[in-house]
């Protein structure tokens, strides 16, 4: 059987593997939103940054969906894990995407769980103001921002919060 993830953050831009086949898709019944705090890859406890995760809505989603090679599943599987369950944020789910191409992919996805300490609801400009200043073990997340919003106009998916944070993080960034 095939493994299948599905990225719309971070996977996007870096995987953390070479995906031997990707195909932009969409997942119904969730939203991309910065509804996680970072406390360890791009924010502190003191100071903790955000990060995109899927958060149930009546919405969609669209990301790619990246295959894994047959050989590699197990080393893939370990290396998400490790990478995407340091706090018990994510939940670790298969969900069905609609492929561009037509097919219907179960792929793997990391979701928000609405019961953690980790999960949020901010307004935008609370969204710009943390992204901004917060820096954690893997950059700072302005990297975060930036990276995936420039993946996501390179692969034609609209997402206007996105653009908005981005323009908002640069004004404040450059006000400093």
């Amino acid at each position: 059987m095939a493994f299948w993830v599905f990225g719309y953050g971070s996977l996007l831009w870096n995987p953390g593997f070479e995906p031997v086949e990707k195909v932009r898709a969409t997942l119904p019944g969730y939203h991309r939103s910065f509804c996680m705090l970072s406390i360890h890859h791009r924010g502190t406890d003191e100071d903790p940054g955000l990060v995109l995760a899927l958060d149930e809505a009546n919405a969609t989603c669209t990301g790619l969906a990246l295959k894994v090679h047959e050989d590699q599943a197990e080393t893939v599987l370990a290396y998400l894990r490790e990478r995407e369950l340091v706090s018990s944020a994510y939940l670790e789910k298969h969900v069905t995407l609609q492929a561009d191409d037509g097919r219907e992919i179960t792929a793997l996805a990391y979701v928000i769980n609405p019961g953690h300490v980790q999960y949020c609801q901010f307004d935008l400009e609370k969204q710009a103001q943390m992204i901004a200043a917060a820096v954690g073990g893997r950059g700072p997340n302005t990297e975060y921002l930036f990276n995936t919003a420039q993946l996501l106009a390179e692969l034609h998916i609209p997402d206007p919060d996105m653009d908005w944070l981005v323009a908002r993080v640069q004004q404040i960034k450059a006000a400093a």
